[in-house]
């Protein structure tokens, strides 16, 4: 066998399969096609059965990262060359011969790597790259390469002063594209399993050059790229991981010094770019909330003017008034929008207008206590009150058609469900959800324990499932899950905006006593989950505010406290975010699994028991109920009861 093709999949099936056909489309050439699956969730495997029969399939239990499921199939090929293909990727009909010619003909050839556009075919840089020591990764993190692309010095990373359409030989190879000399990774080995994702390829590369063989870049073809359909290369996490990989790579390959100097770097840029996203994502935070107030604003303004035109005269109603009302007004309508959820992604009007009706009843009680002196115009009040409750959600409407994400609105149409259950009872409660909703589309059932056919995936893997497939709603089947896993999964996936329903066909308390055989076997459970945006918003404020009222009557409250100089740390530490009031509850130092992650709390519901009384089971349940049903009333009834304990 001439050439092996080998492609590590990881949820992106419409990807691999567009790929693989263009694969298959190649002429001329004897090879053969290994696919590592890293536990899809899409149907990637059974889309590959069907469609591609020759294609030498590896189902993985586990996503055991892209440098094992290499060398899985690197292990069983027994071409002359590997080449380590993107499922992202799409590839001429001519790329494997013009590629295999040009090593044969170059036995220096270590590796190659080819002319890679994206999707918009535009030339990606990572087509060809250099060593990124520790000179070359600083004049790339500060944007010199950037600047001075056409240096020999400052444009070494992307090596972009050389012409993209020419030979040349690299440093650094692509791992979306890295055709390989098989008897040059017997000699070298293959890739090193200590990076997960990303820097793989570099590692590889360097190896083959220290070995005395040679990277070449071949623009003769060239494949589309999509980059980043299985990686959100933006986000902090992909910084995170691809900068670990290259602190990997110093420890790895440089001496003492650079090593050091390289890691600096590293981690200076790490926290260089989540500094910038950070900042990026504040900003985009704040856009919605300020044309809100502009909004608000202009309301307040013109309403005031147009009501003195008309009953008063100009300068009618006075400044110190004007100037509270104004301010206030905006305030009060902000934060009920904030807290409805009316700045949560994507739009929904639902919020929108609960935090509008809240803020106009906040205004109006407001206006009804303030005394005689500090009140405005109740009339020119209400007339601003519908004004902004019509202006707002217009305003949001209007914008919504520059599609821009900020502006994305929320137009559920047809109703996407997941049932986890076994096949007979999926297939039982789908045939109650068709009689009894009309927008109905089934995305898929979820096993309850391994994978197997028929499934898209198993009860561990839901989070996955909700990100690739978007469900509305998850339904459980009470029949094969107990309460306690239906609630934790539940719990885990809170954050997600998924509605949940329960089919029972026994008598669980928790849900109801009707069976599956009757209409109206499905149960809404309403989690008011503790990571909802809404809750998160709440305990936050709680803390901070529970923290001012503590520094207020600090001469009393450190009488009470047992451990003084704790309670003075505790209370910074809530005030700067490193700790909560209210948290989970631990039992003899075990710690707790399956819940959604909050910050470690002073106190938790555990500490209104007995010690001795406490069990392992008695502390699951409490930590599961504080989860699934929070309430700011929960925490401030906590931390009553515990207060001596605050110093904890």
């Amino acid at each position: 066998m001439k050439l092996s093709v080998i492609i590590v999949n990881y949820n992106v099936k419409h990807f691999l399969e567009q790929c693989l056909h263009s694969v298959f489309a190649s002429k001329n050439l004897d090879f053969d096609v290994y696919v590592v699956d890293n536990n899809s969730v899409d149907g990637s495997c059974a889309m590959v059965k069907e469609k591609f029969p020759q294609v030498k399939l590896i189902e993985n239990k586990d996503n055991v990262g892209f440098s094992t499921a290499n060398n899985q199939a690197i292990k069983l090929s027994e071409a002359e060359y590997d080449l380590l293909l993107n499922p992202d990727t799409i590839v001429e009909e001519d790329t494997f011969e013009k590629v295999v010619s040009f090593m044969d003909k170059h036995p220096d050839a270590g590796g190659l790597g080819v002319k890679m556009i994206d999707g918009s075919g535009k030339f990606l840089p990572e087509s060809k790259r250099a060593l990124p020591t520790p000179n070359v990764a600083f004049y790339k993190i500060f944007g010199l390469s950037k600047l001075f692309p056409k240096s020999k010095k400052f444009g070494k990373y992307h090596l972009s002063y050389l012409d993209n359409d020419e030979t040349h030989k690299v440093d650094v190879l692509s791992g979306a594209f890295m055709l390989l000399r098989k008897s040059v990774i017997n000699e070298i080995g293959a890739l090193d399993e200590d990076y997960f994702m990303y820097g793989e390829d570099i590692d590889l590369s360097y190896r083959i050059t220290k070995a005395g063989f040679e990277n070449y870049y071949f623009p003769d073809t060239t494949i589309i790229h999509y980059k980043g359909e299985s990686t959100k290369k933006g986000s902090i996490n992909y910084v995170r991981i691809f900068y670990n990989a290259m602190i990997i790579f110093a420890r790895k390959h440089f001496s003492g010094k650079n090593a050091g100097l390289f890691i600096a770097l590293i981690n200076f840029a790490i926290y260089f770019r989540a500094a910038l996203a950070l900042l990026s994502r504040f900003i985009k935070n704040l856009i919605l909330p300020v044309l809100d107030a502009i909004i608000i604003a202009a309301n307040f303004v013109g309403i005031k003017y147009l009501w003195e035109t008309i009953h008063y005269t100009k300068g009618y109603f006075q400044d110190d008034i004007l100037q509270f009302s104004f301010f206030a007004y905006i305030l009060i309508w902000l934060l009920s929008l904030y807290y409805a959820g009316g700045y949560d992604k994507p739009i929904r009007f639902k919020h929108l207008l609960k935090g509008l009706f809240w803020g106009s009843v906040f205004v109006l009680i407001l206006y009804s206590l303030l005394p005689e002196s500090l009140r405005f115009s109740r009339a020119v009040t209400l007339m601003i009150s519908a004004s902004v409750f019509v202006s707002i959600p217009l305003v949001r409407y209007i914008f919504s058609f520059t599609k821009l994400s900020i502006f994305k609105l929320d137009l559920k149409q047809k109703q996407k469900i997941a049932i986890v259950g076994s096949i007979e009872e999926a297939k039982k409660i789908q045939k109650v959800l068709e009689e009894n909703i009309k927008q109905l589309k089934i995305v898929g059932f979820v096993s309850i324990n391994e994978k197997t056919d028929g499934f898209i995936g198993d009860i561990n893997q839901l989070s996955e499932i909700c990100k690739i497939y978007k469900p509305d709603e998850i339904i459980f089947s009470a029949k094969e899950l107990s309460s306690q896993t239906i609630i934790k999964n539940m719990l885990l996936l809170s954050d997600l905006k998924i509605a949940y329903r329960i089919a029972s066909p026994d008598s669980l308390t928790v849900i109801g006593s009707d069976s599956l055989n009757t209409q109206g076997n499905l149960y809404s459970i309403e989690i008011n989950a503790i990571t909802k945006p809404i809750n998160k918003r709440l305990k936050r404020s709680f803390d901070l505010l529970f923290s001012l009222f503590l520094l207020i009557i600090l001469p009393i409250s450190i009488i009470i406290v047992k451990n003084k100089l704790r309670f003075l740390s505790n209370i910074f530490c809530v005030i700067f975010a490193s700790k909560s009031w209210v948290g989970y509850s631990h039992y003899k130092n075990n710690g707790f699994t399956n819940l959604p992650k909050i910050k470690k709390g002073v106190v938790s519901s555990a500490d209104i028991y007995n010690k001795e009384k406490l069990t392992k089971e008695l502390v699951e349940n409490l930590n599961i109920n504080y989860a699934k049903d929070y309430k700011i009333l929960s925490d401030l009834l906590i931390t009553y009861k515990t207060f001596s304990k605050l110093g904890n």
